[in-house]
């Protein structure tokens, strides 16, 4: 068995409450708290905690600048997390937490369920909120280095790509207009008159 299937058979193990020819056990409050870590836009899930840009700086500074680079413009091929302001229509848009980013619950989540590289889950709610509040300073949604970021105030600073973000509405605005093939004009029957070999197109 495939280690994902493995990881897959494990978790549905954990996680379900019928158990199935007595194999496994109902998980425990602590460990189904230490699965349920995701953070939402509206805040909720948020731990108590806060952290200010100065203590983010530090911390940064220590955990994240060799790849990030120390005002976070990225390393040889590792991301940059600031920066690419107004690059979104251009040929070569840059996707960072400043430019392109929906909701700041997504950068909170992503530090402290992933980063730093190597060393996942080891940063504290405090210092994932001060690393937080410090990628807001340098992609200017704060411009004081004094700002504390909170759980209190996490809703308050949007990104400012989030009205770009919106639920699929594909089976409205799209698919109507490709469920009927032939509009106008149409061909009673289809007839094939050539193939793509014959024209010499398809590589043998």
């Amino acid at each position: 068995m495939s280690k994902f299937l493995n990881l897959l058979f494990a978790t549905c193990l954990l996680t379900t409450p019928v158990l199935a020819e007595g194999l496994g056990r109902i998980a425990t409050p602590d460990e189904v708290a230490a699965w349920d870590i995701d953070i939402r836009p509206d805040g909720l899930g948020l731990p108590e905690g806060s952290g200010t840009v100065i203590e983010g700086e530090g911390i940064f500074e220590e955990q994240c600048a060799a790849c990030h680079g120390d005002f976070g413009e990225g390393v040889d091929r590792w991301p940059p997390l600031a920066g690419g302001f107004d690059t979104l229509t251009s040929e070569r848009p840059q996707k960072t937490i400043g430019s392109f980013w929906p909701y700041l619950s997504t950068v909170w989540d992503y530090i402290n369920r992933a980063m730093p590289f190597g060393n996942a889950q080891s940063l504290t709610a405090n210092e994932v909120y001060a690393l937080t509040a410090y990628l807001m300073y340098l992609n200017e949604i704060v411009d004081d280095e004094d700002f504390e970021l909170s759980k209190q105030n996490f809703t308050e600073l949007p990104l400012g790509n989030e009205q770009n973000f919106y639920p699929d509405d594909r089976d409205t605005t799209e698919y109507p207009l490709f469920t009927v093939a032939c509009m106008i004009e149409c061909k009673d029957s289809v007839e094939i008159t050539h193939y793509a070999s014959g024209k010499d197109v398809t590589p043998e």
